[in-house]
């Protein structure tokens, strides 16, 4: 007979078939046998969503934690809804924009379209539900698959049957699928054939909004030659304007410059003025010296480590030796510490290139990937992680434990770095380097881990080159620092962001 070890065995064989590539499993009614559910459910793999439908999760997880099913979450919605009506339901106009446009948030409730529907809400995880809305849904031609089985409207769809407040209520989801569209052709056929009239207007000042003349004047000529009186209006509350080539590019590219141009008056808004750097290089680095204990101290904290101010102590004076002292070569904690005492010397050197008259921009550009190969080392040399680790950024998909924002895929990021240092090299004003930078650094989340702390290197030299002082977001702030930038990448909301970090650099400027 078996025993209960040989049977948990064969149990998680079963489970791990189940997985996608991500190592997510959803298991519907039927898809495996009772006694290996149960068996999995008593033993902590699995987690109930719906009654007969369950999720794969790590054992041990606390109570509470969202850690599973949040990356969980999509493919959750593709399996059960593929299950139940096919291919005979698709994703709202409004969230399916909101995907062509890069923003995979998990939202508070998803609205889902299909003729089989039942008009009903269901609750599912952690607050969250989808609401099923019976109705009808567009051609098959203008549904997208993506994913694995996730249907969406097509952009022009999309576009034409989202309701007129979605423009000024989510503009950056808006404006970044508006510049996606190549031509005209793309919307025109489905304005003609439904006889969109209003909507057409509304296109055709969100088209010239975000500088596409060309595509609002076609389809503004093509339907008044077809008999139909379009009166142009503009659904935006505001207008950006956009450098460089916006077409035929990554959607990241687009969403990351509008972000930007959107999120940049409420930084300044917040911020005090910009006074340029004011004290001698000696002084700055001096003062910048006398911070570290305390910044490694609440960089590392943040991210988890334990690290005292012993530990820190020794690897700033030297005594740290991995060779004579097992536990620091061994021990996690003392080899983020010893990174970060290697990229915060590192970080240093940047800032005397900022001080040499170097666009600060520039600098972060030559200089963040050696700020994270020194920051990691220490754990290549003690064989905890690959030497390959060092070489860029990340080859899979990353997840922020906790949060509903999900990171752009890893060949999005490729598009996406260069062009947040192109805005970091155009940007005149330093508090808007420091705050954006460092967020949508975090928003990208280029490596698989250490993006916090390169994150607060980049803001702190940009803070450095508008005669701010370096600062410290401290373990107590924790909490309000991580809820700031939820809010800034699941609501597009800077604001407690900036006045977070504007607060933070006022009070190092008052103590100094």
């Amino acid at each position: 007979m078996a025993t209960p070890q040989e049977k948990l065995a064969e149990s998680l064989k079963i489970l791990n078939g189940l997985q996608n590539e991500n190592g997510i499993a959803v298991i519907s009614p039927g898809s495996i046998s009772r006694s290996h559910k149960d068996r999995l459910v008593e033993n902590g793999f699995l987690q109930e969503v719906l009654r007969g439908w369950y999720i794969s999760v790590k054992p041990g997880e606390p109570i509470g934690s969202t850690s599973s099913w949040y990356p969980s979450f999509w493919y959750f919605i593709s399996v059960y809804f593929n299950e139940r009506f096919r291919d005979q339901w698709c994703l709202s106009p409004e969230q399916s924009i909101a995907f062509h446009s890069g923003n995979y948030n998990v939202p508070t409730q998803l609205l889902v379209r299909s003729p089989r529907a039942s008009n009903n809400s269901t609750k599912l995880l952690h607050n969250t539900s989808f609401f099923e809305l019976k109705g009808k849904i567009p051609d098959k031609q203008d549904i997208e698959v993506v994913g694995e089985g996730l249907n969406l409207m097509s952009i022009p769809t999309a576009l034409i049957a989202c309701s007129s407040d979605y423009f000024t209520k989510y503009s950056i989801e808006a404006r970044t699928v508006l510049l996606s569209i190549k031509d005209s052709s793309e919307i025109l056929r489905r304005l003609l054939d439904g006889g969109h009239t209003k909507i057409a207007g509304r296109l055709v000042g969100a088209f010239r909004n975000v500088g596409r003349d060309k595509i609002a004047n076609e389809i503004l000529t093509t339907m008044r030659k077809a008999g139909y009186d379009v009166r142009e209006t503009d659904p935006f509350d505001s207008i950006i304007s956009l450098s460089g080539n916006s077409r035929g590019v990554s959607p990241y590219v687009n969403r990351i410059k509008i972000m930007w141009h959107q999120m940049r008056k409420e930084v300044l808004d917040v911020f005090p003025e910009s006074q340029g750097i004011k004290n001698d290089f000696d002084d700055c680095i001096k003062n910048i010296d006398n911070a570290y204990n305390s910044d490694a101290y609440h960089s590392l904290s943040i991210e988890g480590f334990k690290v005292t101010p012993e530990l820190i102590e020794n690897v700033k004076t030297g005594n740290w030796d991995p060779d004579q002292n097992k536990d620091y070569r061994d021990h996690k904690d003392a080899l983020a510490a010893r990174g970060y005492w290697k990229a915060f010397q590192a970080v240093k050197s940047s800032i005397k290139d900022i001080y040499s008259g170097e666009n600060p921009g520039s600098v972060v550009d030559n200089s963040y990937q050696t700020w994270y190969q020194e920051l990691f080392a220490p754990s290549v040399l003690a064989g905890i992680i690959t030497t390959s680790d060092l070489a860029g950024s990340r080859s899979g998909q990353v997840i922020i434990t906790g949060s509903m924002h999900t990171p752009p895929g890893h060949e999005a990021v490729r598009d996406a770095m260069p062009t947040l240092i192109d805005l970091l090299i155009e940007e005149k004003e330093a508090s808007v380097r420091a705050v954006l930078g460092h967020f949508i650094f975090v928003f990208i989340h280029p490596y698989t881990d250490g993006n916090g702390r390169m994150a607060r290197f980049l803001m702190n030299t940009q803070l450095i080159s508008g005669g701010f002082p370096w600062t410290i977001i401290n373990l107590e702030e924790r909490n309000e620092y991580m809820a700031a930038l939820e809010k800034a990448s699941t609501k597009n909301d800077i604001s407690d962001f900036a006045k977070l970090i504007a607060r933070k650099a006022n009070e190092g400027t008052k103590s100094k």
